[in-house]
């Protein structure tokens, strides 16, 4: 099978469905070509050792990937975000038009502009795309809290309609955004449910990380790794360390990671005088794991909305292939799954005071509880959640939506 991969996100940008995932099709006995952006993803800012330019061809461990042009950007501004995303999907649309015919299917990993994208591309050679789903649009969008989004709402629910339609088959992250596509008027049959992964080798200790910065002490730790953005509500987790801390007084909270939020937190945790909380810049997946493993507890949190109940947040994999407890601010389907598996401790979005009870609830809890926590969590992960389950359902997807395509041309 010969794939083309559209993406506006891939290393060395932070992404689920990165050069693992490619590597992991070649080895399958697959093709697979990549087209990206130029990468800038989270600061906005373009990375080390590269410059936009019209086009850059790398190979990456074998894997060919093809760079186009797209304008960076990804701070509050609406506009900027918008020539982020149609930039990128104007190149990658002119570079894979005439490419596409070359392979069997295309595939496209969000955002829906690159749905659009893959339609452009396909245009002349026919060939059948997927798309897949990790935020469900326009939702996600509105809910950024970026301005001008609700008057886009409309144009974008279009879009995104058009595109499901052209599509010969949808990859969705949950069961939640399965249901929400179908009550959208997607056909069941055209959807298929791929949970994503932890990045397996960075989720545990790799001896290469330096832990003094941290000051863990005999503090009871709980850390969040990640995007420090909007919809993550970290002040919620901040607020709550402040307010645990007189019941519970070594307990501290590690934020690390960089986003639009992370100038707004350091000035709450100063406001606050919250002097528990501790927020650092982020680090490499190769040195992740070693600071959650060193942690007590591994934290997430994200704001109040029915669109995060139908969605799994990626951190929830990769905490639970840590093996570590989990404390989780999301309800809906993320929480269940860390609360069936016995895995750790749910609580309501947006609820400062039902944060701070947790966190000291976890802080009072015998060690040996919090390990079989931690332990549980592995254990499920590798049941519900491993990569190469995920790897083999992708391909089945590929597959079906290249057999359809050939069985409706014939």
């Amino acid at each position: 099978m010969r794939i083309l991969y559209i993406t506006q996100w891939f290393e060395p940008e932070p992404t689920v469905k990165g050069i693992e995932f490619a590597k992991a099709l070649a080895e399958r006995g697959h093709q697979i070509e990549i087209v990206t952006g130029f990468p800038n993803y989270p600061s906005g800012k373009t990375y080390p050792g590269y410059r936009i330019g019209f086009y850059k061809r790398e190979v990456m461990d074998g894997i060919v990937v093809h760079r186009v042009p797209l304008y960076p950007s990804h701070n509050g501004s609406s506009v900027g975000r918008i020539l982020n995303y149609f930039s990128f999907m104007a190149s990658a649309a002119l570079f894979s038009l005439f490419r596409a015919r070359r392979f069997d299917v295309v595939c496209c990993y969000p955002p829906i502009t690159g749905g659009l994208a893959a339609i452009f591309a396909t245009w002349l050679s026919r060939r059948p795309f997927l798309i897949d789903i990790q935020d469900l649009w326009p939702d996600s969008v509105v809910k950024s809290g970026m301005a001008g989004t609700r008057r886009m709402e409309k144009i974008l629910a279009l879009m995104c309609n058009f595109v499901y339609r052209r599509a010969a088959r949808i990859i969705a992250q949950s069961k939640g955004i399965r249901t929400r596509l179908i009550e959208r008027g997607v056909p069941p049959e055209k959807i298929s449910v791929v949970y994503n992964w932890a990045d397996e080798r960075a989720a545990a200790p790799a001896g290469l990380a330096d832990l003094s910065p941290y000051d863990f002490g005999a503090k009871f730790n709980i850390v969040y790794g990640g995007n420090l953005g909007r919809v993550q509500g970290l002040d919620v987790m901040v607020r709550a360390a402040h307010l645990a801390r007189q019941r519970a007084p070594d307990l501290q909270l590690l934020l690390i990671g960089d986003g639009i939020e992370s100038e707004n937190l350091k000035q709450l945790v100063q406001r606050l005088g919250a002097d528990n909380v501790r927020i650092a810049p982020g680090v490499p997946r190769t040195m992740i794991g070693d600071i959650f493993a060193a942690s007590d507890v591994l934290a997430l949190h994200l704001w109040s909305d029915p669109l995060f109940r139908i969605t799994i947040p990626q951190k929830t994999q990769f905490y639970m292939a840590m093996g570590r407890p989990i404390l989780i601010g999301v309800e809906g389907e993320a929480a269940e799954y860390v609360t069936q598996a016995g895995a750790g401790v749910a609580v309501p979005s947006d609820n400062v005071e039902a944060m701070a009870d947790a966190m000291v609830q976890l802080a009072k809890m015998p060690k040996d509880r919090l390990a079989d926590m931690g332990r549980r969590g592995q254990e499920a992960y590798w049941r519900i959640f491993s990569f190469s389950a995920a790897i083999a359902e992708t391909e089945s997807a590929f597959q079906k939506a290249i057999g359809d395509a050939r069985g409706n041309a014939a």
